[in-house]
């Protein structure tokens, strides 16, 4: 089977799309997955890890997708207020973030909560876990950047940094990580937790993604998309993505270039290629797709090579399952069905065996039962 990845996006519209593109076409081709009418509000975020998707809403609902089994998996109701970011460590855990200050461990194994913390006196507004596991990153709008110990659930550290800021990203190796205050992009080394270089940006910033250790993708309140080098701390790259607002970006790695995925209120979604070179050239596009919607969120899902060979393995698996019951029917006359559902073939191919008859006493005398 061919490689594929999954795009799912949520919209002011309630809905959630889920998009799949093959990767190993020259023109990249998004083809409707699914589409569902998830949540009572505006969808405000959502994650995808190898097997799960959540989605987060004004509605104060968490919706969970088993994209193994392709069902809706259930939802999650412990917040308190809108769901304002959301984010997956691996495939073993996630955590969420509210509009109630709440930060939540989930295991998703049991899909219990492990631990809920009052994060911030405000809204928790982004949060960013350490590539470790070990610690997380949350802002608020309390004004602070807190640092949380994962292992014991504790904080770790906290920073009061006067304003509130709405977005914090770790880079890949863990050694540096972005919090955006409007139109202001904080770079901090975690080291020695100072900042290092500050970036203003023409407009206020509505996403960043870091497409590796040096490279930050940043994308405003307007139809650009910037590339930064966080080690000069200047811009080097710029390009049109969008007829309007930017509002979300995500990136993967195939081969020996960078897909850039942007998602934006004119409702397409936007694939670029983009070769992560000392010098950085403006990205290619590779493909689009028109969801009519205004877009507000959105994750891409790269399936295991396992789940990407499913398909094959299941239509194996029922033809033959479908000979052996054949072979099993061609053999049998008769099927009993038990209540507790047990199904027995009774195979007639061979010689009849005779019944025993079994003897129990009655009144001190033996009977036979025939």
């Amino acid at each position: 089977m061919a490689a594929f990845v999954e795009l799912v996006a949520g919209c002011y519209e309630q809905i959630v799309f889920g998009y799949r593109v093959q990767t190993d076409q020259n023109e990249w081709i998004a083809k409707p997955y699914f589409t569902h009418h998830a949540h009572t509000a505006s969808v405000s975020a959502v994650a995808a890890s190898n097997r799960y998707v959540v989605t987060g809403s004004k509605d104060e609902t968490m919706l969970l997708y088993d994209m193994k089994k392709k069902v809706e998996h259930g939802a999650l109701l412990h917040h308190d207020g809108t769901i304002t970011c959301l984010e997956f460590y691996g495939g073993t855990h996630l955590l969420s973030g509210g509009e109630d200050g709440l930060l939540c461990v989930w295991r998703t194994k049991k899909w219990e909560c492990l631990k809920s913390i009052k994060a911030h006196k405000g809204h928790v507004t982004s949060l960013s876990v350490h590539p470790s596991g070990k610690l997380a990153l949350t802002v608020g709008t309390d004004k602070t950047l807190r640092t949380w110990n994962l292992i014991n659930g504790r904080s770790a550290f906290i920073k009061n940094i006067k304003q509130n800021a709405h977005i914090v990203r770790w880079s890949p190796d863990g050694n540096k990580y972005a919090v955006v205050i409007q139109d202001k992009l904080d770079l901090y080394d975690l080291e020695t937790a100072a900042l290092s270089s500050t970036l203003k940006n023409p407009q206020r910033i509505s996403a960043i993604n870091f497409l590796n250790n040096s490279i930050l993708a940043v994308a405003g309140d307007d139809e650009t998309v910037r590339l930064c080098d966080v080690a000069k701390a200047k811009w080097v790259c710029e390009f049109k993505a969008h007829e309007t607002r930017v509002k979300a970006v995500e990136s993967f790695k195939l081969g020996d270039h960078c897909v850039l995925v942007t998602a934006s209120n004119d409702g397409f979604i936007k694939m670029w290629k983009l070769r992560l070179n000392d010098e950085l050239e403006c990205p290619t596009l590779l493909g689009e797709v028109n969801t009519m919607a205004r877009l507000t969120c959105l994750a891409v899902r790269k399936p295991s090579a396992q789940q990407q060979t499913s398909k094959e393995d299941e239509k194996a698996a029922k033809a033959t399952l479908s000979q052996e019951v054949a072979e099993a029917l061609s053999k049998t006359k008769r099927v009993r069905i038990f209540t507790h559902e047990e199904v027995i073939l009774e195979d007639e191919s061979g010689p009849k065996k005779k019944k025993r008859k079994k003897k129990r006493k009655v009144g001190g005398q033996q009977k036979e039962d025939k």
